[in-house]
């Protein structure tokens, strides 16, 4: 009983300030909950991990769009033309999770990451990136590039137990152009789906402990109202140096993890 509760405040605490990180840079929190879960010893396996932080993830993206909401800053349109590929993205990521080997997915994706995080170091807007899409981009390429973004972001986030952030701010940003922190608050819209989706695979294939996602969910809860609040006061600069910090953080960690 002593263990159980030591457990429950000690992610309990960690969730709150996973929190309110995750909601101020548009990220899930998985990134910082896989590993904690996996290397605080929670959780015997990557695939329990990667279950029972993708459903954390489902409160961590909910409360921050409602955050970011009262300040008017989600593109809702551009959310939703990247919702549905990012839901389909999130099952299937979940589902091939059980039959693919983590070991090769984490290091692929850590390469995946490399771009985005030197952009965001530099603290660059989209506008002095030479990959960006100049101009405004709509009609086909804008449903093009919707649906790319969605379903690579929707596949990370059901495979790693990650919101999809990493992949989705920084594309926001580069090829639609999207302010920082618009980027960052549509992110979060577009999770809440896509990480509901991911959770319920992953429960149906036995990943998902909730005696362990529940002191996760209250303190994401709690820490996600925050985030936006410390957001409205950092500059738009430090604020993309800061996502891209993050960005190597998860490289980093997945390299570690495969090796």
């Amino acid at each position: 009983m002593h263990l159980e509760i030591v457990t429950f405040v000690s992610l309990f605490v960690s969730a709150i300030v996973i929190g309110g990180f995750a909601s101020l840079l548009g990220v899930g929190g998985g990134i910082f909950m896989v590993p904690l879960l996996l290397l605080g010893g929670f959780v015997p396996t990557m695939h329990q991990a990667t279950g029972t932080s993708i459903a954390g993830v489902v409160f961590t993206s909910l409360s921050g769009t409602i955050a970011y909401w009262g300040r008017r800053v989600i593109n809702v349109r551009i959310g939703l033309l990247i919702m549905p590929m990012a839901i389909l993205g999130a099952w299937t990521g979940a589902w091939i999770s059980a039959f693919i080997n983590a070991r090769w997915l984490e290091i692929g994706f850590a390469g995946l990451l490399l771009y985005p995080a030197g952009m965001m170091l530099q603290g660059k807007p989209p506008k002095e990136i030479p990959l960006s899409l100049h101009g405004k981009v709509q009609g086909a390429r804008l449903y093009l590039t919707a649906v790319v973004i969605g379903l690579i972001a929707g596949v990370a986030s059901g495979m790693f137990g990650i919101g999809g952030g990493t992949v989705m701010v920084p594309s926001l940003a580069v090829f639609l152009g999207l302010d920082i922190v618009t980027a960052v608050a549509t992110s979060l819209f577009v999770m809440i789906p896509s990480a509901v989706i991911g959770s319920y695979q992953h429960w149906v294939q036995g990943d998902l402990r909730p005696e362990l996602a529940l002191p996760l969910i209250i303190g994401l809860i709690i820490g996600a109202q925050l985030g936006p609040r410390f957001g409205a006061r950092i500059p738009k600069r430090r604020l993309r140096q800061l996502f891209g910090i993050v960005l190597v953080y998860a490289i980093v960690n997945m390299i570690l993890k495969a090796v």
